[in-house]
């Protein structure tokens, strides 16, 4: 079973909880251990988030029209580019309600529909995935 860090902003909270609660639907093929950072961290956070994000087999990123502003998320993303972690990134919100301008963290990457497939796709390239 793959380490999977969940990145979003902490307005989309609720998003975080669906993805977790999808993979423990008993009619998906989903399959991951949740690494996210539930609760905010005191001034060593960072340190704490990159330990964390460091031992991830990947990274899902739930993309919103609140990421550009959740600077929180966008280091998280950034820290798995650095580490080398594979990253997913999801849109949030189905279209029309997508985000429109994406933040220079993410700026080229392609953000898939969060879909079943998708998901079960990218956990079957981490390795250890069956």
């Amino acid at each position: 079973m793959a380490n999977v860090f969940i990145s979003f902003a902490i307005e989309d909270k609720i998003l975080r909880d669906f993805l977790v609660g999808q993979k423990k639907n008993a009619r998906t093929a989903i399959e991951f251990t949740d690494y996210s950072v539930k609760e905010p961290w005191d001034n060593a956070w960072k340190t704490n988030c990159r330990e964390r994000i460091s031992r991830c087999s990947g990274m899902i990123g739930i993309i919103t029209p609140n990421t550009p502003t959740a600077d929180g998320q966008l280091w998280e993303l950034n820290c798995a580019v650095q580490e080398d972690i594979p990253t997913l990134l999801i849109h949030g919100h189905p279209a029309p309600n997508r985000i429109t301008r994406l933040p220079d963290e993410i700026a080229g990457r392609q953000i898939y529909n969060w879909t079943e497939a998708n998901i079960v796709a990218f956990l079957d390239r981490l390795g250890g995935y069956t």
